[in-house]
């Protein structure tokens, strides 16, 4: 009897299908909603969560590291380490929430977007990643205004609307 059946991969049923699937994009007052939820987001719960384990590994590791920070005028050194765990905020933030929440960050959830790869197929990792370092290139939030931001055409993913 199994053999009658017909599975949509073999007949290339799939492929055809999908080219009738059809996405509305975004717009840009979504879009930008989305970065603006995500980054207070991000700079405040996120960096104040973040923040507080690295003191303490801070403390507890570089004792003197710490009092001078406490103490001292802010210096290059402080600087850096500051700025390294911002990046490393942003890269995890959108990182994981892309890939683990299925092309969602908060921003998208409140919005009633997601992240899509152009075929219309789910965010890979290598996507989710992708698309977090290509926010990181300078003045890469103003490619928004465009028709694309660079984060998606460079990535070949597109945020469309899930509702």
């Amino acid at each position: 009897m199994e053999e009658n059946q017909i599975h949509p991969e073999e007949t290339g049923l799939a492929d055809e299908l999908g080219q009738y699937f059809q996405y509305i994009q975004a717009s840009q007052g979504q879009r930008f909603l989305n970065w603006l939820i995500d980054n207070l987001f991000m700079r405040y719960a996120l960096t104040v969560l973040t923040g507080r384990l690295v003191g303490e590994l801070i403390v507890r590791l570089f004792p003197d590291f710490a009092i001078r920070i406490a103490y001292e005028q802010t210096t290059l050194d402080v600087l850096l380490v500051s700025y390294i765990f911002g990046i490393f905020n942003y890269l995890i933030y959108y990182t994981i929430c892309e890939k683990a929440f299925k092309g969602y960050t908060l921003g998208k959830l409140i919005t009633g977007t997601r992240a899509i790869c152009d075929d219309g197929q789910e965010l890979t990792f290598k996507h989710a990643i992708l698309r977090s370092l290509c926010r990181l290139v300078p003045f890469e939030a103003f490619s928004g205004f465009g028709d694309r931001p660079w984060h998606d055409s460079w990535t070949k993913t597109s945020v469309v609307k899930a509702r």
